[in-house]
């Protein structure tokens, strides 16, 4: 397993937030409530990300040349939703485990395809935006600025351990 501390300097010299146990209990209780819908809130959460960003499908190969609908793709179903219940599960256990705790080998294929494809820190931006908004859709009537930021705070930490990979690249 891939391992970034809380509350530790990142390698990008940026220091990252610790995750309070306030935190992570808004972010289980949030999660646990999306877990039912998490095919349809993936698709969302990359049509968003299109939708502030429309440039950033050419970073996926299998949307380049296709004729499908965004929101028909079935590559992109499939990807979108394995994104985010990655996402979702490496916030929800980041206080328990200290770390965004990723199976190295995913870290690794994550930090490689984003090195691979042009991955650039404007993109880790508006992927937060379009988590935050989708998020704030599924569970409105829990939706707080402290569970905005709570899912912040998880989510630099797993950006910060993508990054890390992806500078340690050659």
């Amino acid at each position: 397993m891939s391992q970034l501390s809380v509350g530790v300097v990142a390698s990008d010299g940026s220091e990252l937030i610790a995750f309070s146990e306030e935190e992570e209990a808004l972010v289980l209780k949030s999660w646990n409530a999306m877990k039912k819908d998490v095919a349809t809130l993936g698709l969302n959460f990359f049509l968003r990300i299109f939708e502030i960003a429309p440039s950033a499908a050419k970073l996926f190969s299998f949307l380049r040349d296709s004729q499908i609908p965004l929101e028909k793709n079935p590559k992109l179903k499939v990807h979108a939703m394995s994104v985010f219940i990655m996402t979702c599960e490496a916030a929800a256990q980041l206080r328990t485990t200290g770390k965004v705790t990723v199976r190295e080998t995913t870290l690794k294929k994550i930090g490689t395809k984003h090195v691979k494809y042009g991955v650039l820190d404007e993109h880790f931006e508006v992927t937060r935006f379009a988590l935050l908004e989708t998020i704030k859709e599924a569970v409105p009537d829990m939706w707080s600025a402290e569970m905005k930021t709570a899912w912040t705070v998880a989510y630099n930490h797993l950006v910060a351990a993508i990054k890390e990979e992806m500078n340690s690249l050659p």
